[in-house]
């Protein structure tokens, strides 16, 4: 079925500035969060549906949204996680053959509002030069008035906790029982792919809440542990700090991944700050410092973690750094089975570049093993 946007839509910026668009279908809306933009040329679908974007309004630069459709198989978590969606030209028919449904009725399944017809490349150009703030997306385009009222209402993302909005309630299996590693991951925003990455490297995994306490994961004896990525300020995560906190202690392997690397880093003394607009796409490079190589990765975060305390730091090693501002991409513990990183290896969408990171998690575990350490 074909659709025309009829239905004049905006974008209001929270310091003022407007920009007009079109309703994606026929639907009146209207929907806040922190605007961001994504510079990914493909994955669409696992990017609305990776729990680290919770809350935020997606601005998708690539110029085509929609023209391959959506596929059953190919989303990070249990439904979309955006806020709201926000491109130029939005595909209602799709061509792969593969495809289940066209984006516009995965995002009605989903509930989300999205607009079209705005000027992206005016747009990302500005929160570059202005920095990621909040926003409202809405058809309600003669109460500007009324979307700046309580526009102001919507709280900053700065020192916001997200991740109890998207972790499980429960805990929960991935992987096979009968495997040789058993892995404890701490959901803080897990994305599904994370968990195939771990259950192909012959583990099963015990994803656990949020909240969990060192008593609850290590209790299952796992012979590793792993920190999510997920959405938000880390610095109000104290529970997953405290948990980071006394898995060190112990000495126990341990991979963190984006909002994990970040929880790593507060765990040992090390302040994370808001980043003027992040991180997002799939095509960001990095140094790894340990071999001298380039890697192209897969990149999503609004936070960073301080490189001046990191390097003053004792027992911490920078191992990766973002060479198009030299922030902490990567991170490891010095006489500890501990390390993390910034970006996302499991790459979904995106480069296989750093997919080696789980190699050397798995390699750190079975060092432990065979020292006949208790983990």
């Amino acid at each position: 079925m074909k659709y025309q946007s009829k239905k004049k839509a905006l974008l209001l910026l929270a310091d003022g500035t407007i920009f007009y668009g079109k309703a994606v279908g026929d639907k009146e809306g209207t929907a806040f969060g922190e605007v961001c933009f994504n510079t990914g040329m493909t994955g669409y679908q696992e990017i609305f549906t990776d729990p680290s974007y919770f809350g935020q309004l997606m601005v998708a630069t690539n110029a085509h949204i929609g023209n391959y459709g959506t596929n059953v198989e190919e989303v990070e978590s249990d439904g979309v996680k955006i806020a709201g969606l926000i491109c130029k030209n939005f595909s209602y028919e799709y061509s792969r053959p593969n495809a289940d449904h066209s984006l516009k009725e995965f995002l009605d399944d989903n509930k989300l509002f999205a607009i079209s017809d705005v000027d992206t490349r005016a747009l990302v150009a500005y929160i570059r030069d202005h920095g990621a703030m909040n926003a409202v997306i809405s058809t309600k385009v003669d109460k500007v008035d009324e979307l700046k009222q309580a526009l102001k209402e919507v709280p900053d993302m700065k020192g916001l906790e997200l991740a109890s909005s998207v972790s499980t309630r429960q805990p929960y299996f991935a992987g096979d029982p009968k495997a040789t590693y058993r892995i404890a991951a701490l959901d803080i925003g897990i994305k599904k792919n994370i968990l195939r990455n771990l259950a192909q490297r012959d583990a099963y995994i015990k994803v656990f809440p949020y909240d969990a306490t060192f008593e609850e994961v290590s209790a299952w004896e796992p012979h590793g542990y792993f920190i999510s990525n997920g959405p938000g300020d880390p610095e109000p995560l104290s529970a997953a700090i405290a948990l980071a906190g006394k898995i060190i202690a112990k000495d126990k392997p341990l991979f963190g991944i984006c909002l994990g690397h970040q929880v790593i880093a507060l765990a040992n003394g090390v302040s994370t700050y808001k980043m003027h607009h992040g991180h997002r796409g799939i095509n960001h490079p990095v140094k790894n410092l340990l071999t001298g190589k380039g890697e192209i990765t897969s990149q999503n975060h609004g936070f960073a973690v301080n490189r001046e305390e990191t390097e003053a730091h004792p027992d911490l090693e920078i191992t990766h750094v973002h060479l198009n501002d030299h922030t902490v991409a990567g991170m490891r513990m010095k006489g500890k089975p501990v390390f993390s990183v910034q970006y996302h290896p499991e790459a979904s969408p995106g480069p296989h570049d750093a997919n080696y990171l789980f190699d050397e998690f798995f390699e750190m575990i079975r060092v432990g093993m065979k020292k006949n350490v208790s983990v």
